[in-house]
Parts: structure tokens; sequence; C-alpha cells
């Protein structure tokens, strides 16, 4: 399977690395040609930063076109906030790709020294996983019908919205591929 990887800013060689070793071919997405994918994980990072590097890489059009066809995604952190409905706190010129189902407030947990890891539950999983929460977003609501997959503390940390799957932490960053093993499950699973 395919999976790109938004390769503009943040992490993008840490999710490369860890679906590599779970069997699928990583291609860093840095144009509208390498968006021949059969999935996308968006990274963390900046989100503003991310939504105009979208814009001057002319990305952002090929991008929604894909997302509005369906197309499996992994966003983490910034990538959830690029991809939720509604976002509080946000920049007037940072441009969500509005395709999951949530309302998140960027830097909700506070600023760079306010970062922390934490024990995740995971829905089904008894190990909880080794969340990593830099600068994260705060989930405040979900739509109806999206699935709530992982907790901290009570609040929804983990979301899938159909195809698209939400993070509020860096799992990139754990040491442990359960998340993105669930991604790529939930596409197979669901013949994407």
């Amino acid at each position: 399977m395919k999976v790109g990887v938004l390769a503009l800013q943040g992490a993008f060689a840490l999710h490369a690395e860890v679906l590599r070793s779970l069997g699928a071919h990583p291609i860093e997405v840095r144009r509208a040609e390498h968006l021949d994918v059969d999935a996308l994980v968006l990274p963390g990072g900046e989100s503003t930063t991310i939504s105009m590097l979208l814009d001057s890489s002319g990305l952002r059009d090929a991008l929604v076109e894909r997302l509005a066809g369906g197309m499996p995604t992994l966003g983490t952190c910034a990538g959830l906030i690029l991809l939720a409905t509604d976002v509080h706190d946000g920049r007037a010129d940072q441009h969500s790709l509005g395709v999951l189902r949530a309302t998140v407030r960027r830097n909700a947990y506070g600023r760079q020294i306010d970062s922390f890891e934490a024990p995740v539950a995971l829905v089904g999983d008894e190990v909880p996983f080794p969340g990593v929460f830099i600068r994260a977003p705060v989930i405040v609501d979900v739509g109806e019908g999206v699935e709530v997959l992982a907790r901290h503390e009570g609040t929804p940390v983990l979301v899938a919205d159909g195809g698209v799957v939400g993070a509020t932490f860096h799992p990139e960053l754990a040491g442990d591929s359960r998340v993105h093993r669930l991604f790529l499950e939930r596409i197979e699973r669901e013949g994407a």
C-alpha cells in the first residue's frame, strides 16, 4: 500500500519509518503529483505554517480534491487541526481542510514548555499507548458518527470519521506502532 506522508514540515520521516516497518510503502508528498497514493498522513508541526505551505506548494487544491474523493487520512497534532471542521483559537490566515467532523482547540494544553507524555487508553486495548503531547490541541467536540478510539483523562485524543483519523498526540514519537497499524487496518477493512 502506498501511503503519502506530507513532507512540508514536522516529523514526516518518523511517520515514514513506522509505516515502512508495518509493510506500507511511504511516499514523501511535496507536490500535487505526489498525491498518487492510497492514503495520506498529515504530520504534526505548526498548523498555520503547514496551511500556508499547502498554498505556496500548490498542494491545497489537489489535496482537497483527494480528500473529497474519500482518501483515507491520518492527521496527528497539527495534522488533526488541519483536518477538523472547526478550529478554536486559530489564526485568520489558517485554512482548515474540514473533513473531520470535530471541533479542536489549538495549543490547548499550553506552550512548548507544557508538553508532556501520558498513557492513552486505546479502545479495546488493555495496554496504554505512550502519548506524546507537544503543544497539543484538544478535541472539544465530535460530530455525530465520529468514533472515539482513545482517551486521555476522559478527553478524546484519537478519533475516526470514516476513513479520516485524527490524533492530538504524536504516535510517531512513541516507539509504538499501534496507531499507525490501526490506521492501515481500517483502510484494508473498509476497502479503501
